[in-house]
């Protein structure tokens, strides 16, 4: 499914062409369109420009990288699988901009928002040492459930977040799903996603990590503490959001915050980059999934409900479109900055 929103998302690209695509040995050989046969999950129509494109071999490795400048990866295959190829490609001298989380606590592959850390991308000329490469790299983003609450903390870390308790409310879309292939979610909650929690603590302190000695060293606090369910929704990762700060801010002064952000994306005008990235909605009954997941065209975040707390400073409630912003879009700002600043470039 990321696949196919990675090439959705790519479609009249103004600085990128899919000029490729490639799978595992059982679809190569095939056209795209072939090979995805009836498993074609997003709203839109698949491209014109993809459909006769003939699916390469994943692990002819020198094949592939002859025809294009860098790749994007989003493979079902294991970790160690994934980690092999995604190297394979790098020390091809091919840039590999990886939705996948094998590389995510590699200590020299930097994993970015670029909205909260692009200065993690520095840590590349250590991992190019490593790999004996000039060219390739692997950089990856994050996992899409972080992204509806982390953001919103990232604009008050001046305050000291110290701990955090969030519970994410995330679509079958995570898992690749749509409710014709999985009916069993309908009218249903399932209480656990297997890993999610552990990614959803940790990977926010390597986003707020720092680089020491040619390796990211995650943050040491805040603590957070995390649930994650699987609900019966299409699209949109919502999270409810429970903190306590080191410096309490006035209420209005966090809202001023979220609604002013602007990083790196915005000021470079990088073509996904949302030109808001974090606004807050007033209204009570506000984010609601169905209504907002798709603000900035998915690349934005909403919040809303926030109010002071009997445990914890504040509460609060975050909403991320999963697909777009957590996950093939996320990845496509990546490589954009990458290309900005000159990691990725043309043959």
């Amino acid at each position: 499914m990321v696949g196919q929103r990675f090439i959705t998302l790519l479609e009249n690209h103004p600085w990128f062409e899919v000029v490729s695509v490639a799978a595992s040995g059982r679809s190569a050989g095939k056209t795209y369109e072939e090979a995805v046969g009836p498993r074609w999950k997003m709203d839109v129509l698949m491209p014109e420009a993809v459909k006769n494109l003939t699916v390469l071999n994943i692990n002819e490795v020198k094949d592939v990288a002859e025809k294009v400048d860098f790749v994007f990866s989003a493979v079902d295959m294991t970790k160690e699988e994934i980690k092999e190829i995604e190297d394979a490609y790098a020390k091809a001298e091919i840039p590999v901009v990886s939705n996948n989380s094998a590389h995510r606590w590699t200590p020299d592959v930097p994993m970015v928002v670029p909205e909260i850390n692009p200065e993690h991308f520095e840590v590349i000329a250590f991992q190019k040492k490593r790999l004996g490469t000039t060219r390739g790299f692997v950089a990856v983003k994050p996992n899409c459930s972080i992204q509806s609450y982390t953001p919103a903390l990232n604009a008050l870390k001046d305050f000291g977040p110290r701990t955090v308790a969030v519970t994410t409310y995330q679509a079958i879309s995570g898992a690749g799903k749509t409710f014709q292939d999985w009916p069993e979610m309908l009218d249903n909650v399932i209480p656990y996603i297997g890993g999610e929690e552990e990614k959803s603590e940790k990977e926010p302190l390597r986003l707020w990590g720092r680089i020491e000695n040619g390796v990211i060293v995650p943050a040491e606090d805040p603590v957070i503490t995390a649930q994650c369910l699987r609900v019966p929704v299409k699209d949109g990762h919502m999270s409810a959001v429970f903190v306590t700060f080191d410096k309490k801010p006035e209420k209005e002064l966090m809202i001023e915050r979220w609604n002013n952000f602007k990083a790196l994306p915005q000021e470079l005008k990088l073509p996904s980059a949302p030109k808001q990235y974090l606004r807050y909605m007033e209204e009570e009954n506000r984010p609601q999934t169905r209504l907002d997941r798709d603000f900035e065209n998915g690349m934005g975040v909403s919040l809303g409900r926030l109010r002071e707390d009997t445990v914890f400073d504040y509460k609060f409630v975050g909403l991320s479109h999963n697909t777009v912003r957590g996950a093939a879009g996320g990845a496509v700002l990546c490589a954009e900055m990458l290309a900005a600043q000159g990691y990725i470039t043309a043959k």
